[in-house]
């Protein structure tokens, strides 16, 4: 065998091995980063099957239910009749949109002891940004029109994000 052929196996070699480690952590990065959204009825349905994946949880923080220490936040999720305890020990404190009868989304794992663990908590008012109806208590008429989502996200025509 020549030397030229030993050398180009050699590189050929470097270069499967190389492919082979890139699709590795591109594999595991994916998996690591794959959350599945589910209700709280469904999280219970879930079974054995709850406990090995990560999850993203959705419902209305029950009122009163909040208790903060820094960063660390415990509360109850509430959609229809079923509830959720969650705890929260993010890096950030939450928004401040997260307070009672707000929408609040967790991402994180539920364990065996019923108690959902977050790691990223995220919190919305509806009610804050949609314009005020007529005739509903507390609707004055003013010069400042109210904001809406779509007004705080928008871009001026022809442009892109």
């Amino acid at each position: 065998m020549s030397t030229q052929l030993k050398t180009y196996l050699k590189f050929a070699g470097a270069t499967v091995v190389i492919f082979l480690l890139l699709g590795y952590l591109a594999y595991t990065g994916v998996q690591d980063s794959k959350s599945y959204y589910v209700t709280i009825k469904e999280l219970h349905k879930m079974g054995d099957g709850a406990y090995s994946k990560r999850l993203r949880v959705a419902g209305n923080v029950q009122p009163g239910s909040i208790k903060r220490t820094g960063t660390h936040v415990q509360f109850v999720l509430m959609e229809e009749d079923q509830t959720l305890h969650v705890d929260y020990t993010g890096t950030e404190a939450p928004p401040d949109t997260f307070k009672d009868d707000s929408q609040a989304l967790a991402d994180g794992r539920f364990d065996r002891d019923g108690v959902f663990h977050a790691k990223q908590l995220q919190a919305k008012c509806a009610s804050k940004y949609a314009p005020q109806q007529p005739g509903t208590p507390g609707a004055t008429p003013s010069a400042e029109p109210a904001k809406s989502v779509t007004q705080v996200q928008s871009t001026p025509a022809g442009t892109t994000n």
